[in-house]
């Protein structure tokens, strides 16, 4: 009904045009035709149930909820910023174990000489002097003498209180299984034990109850 009047026709066209464009900008917007997988097809399409509606899932839990972006980071070498290596701190640790072992492990029957025996290659020498003597004292030695006394040491490490370039105390719990004429008993001490040295060369240096100090 358009043929015989130009203008009108022209008009027209523009309308159609115009609708064309709309309807192309429309589809191609992002919430609109193939991003969102169909298109509405009657009430049932327009009002889906719980399951079919991406709007009723929890956030994150439906297909089209974007990943957070990676917080992760590299793990820290924590021994680039001690004065030791692990290995070092591994050798410290053991020294410090078979020497409080053998700190708290002792028989009536033995002098001050056998004693100190298994400590000596752990310790430095004025140390293992102090503990030679206080061993040997009379009153000490009397009272284990007489009870007939004999102890068992095994000991835990529980943390390190300080360190330094040359230089490690740590915190160890000793327990000694003593046994007596008149019966046996667990007794647990916390010591702090000091070692020196460097590498994987440490000794222990000093051995003071952990109340007392020695950081």
């Amino acid at each position: 009904m358009l043929e015989g009047n130009p203008a009108r026709q022209k008009v027209a066209f523009a309308v159609i045009v115009f609708a064309l464009v709309g309807l192309g900008a429309y589809l191609l917007r992002p919430d609109v035709g193939s991003s969102t997988g169909s298109v509405s097809q009657g009430p049932a399409a327009s009002s889906p149930g719980p399951q079919s509606s991406s709007m009723n899932q929890a956030p994150g839990a439906g297909p089209s909820s974007t990943a957070p972006p990676s917080t992760s980071t590299a793990p820290v070498d924590v021994y680039r910023l001690l004065p030791f290596s692990q290995a070092g701190l591994d050798a410290a640790a053991s020294v410090t174990t078979r020497f409080a072992n053998a700190y708290g492990t002792f028989s009536y029957t033995q002098d001050a000489a056998a004693y100190i025996a298994p400590m000596q290659v752990f310790c430095v020498p004025p140390l293992a002097a102090q503990i030679k003597a206080a061993y040997s004292l009379p009153g000490v030695a009397a009272v284990r003498t007489s009870k007939k006394q004999m102890s068992a040491g095994s000991s835990v490490i529980e943390s390190i209180r300080a360190f330094g370039s040359h230089s490690l105390t740590f915190l160890v719990q000793l327990t000694q299984r003593l046994t007596e004429l008149s019966g046996s008993k667990v007794a647990t001490t916390e010591y702090a034990v000091t070692l020196t040295g460097s590498g994987t060369n440490w000794q222990v240096s000093d051995i003071e109850l952990a109340t007392a100090g020695n950081s």
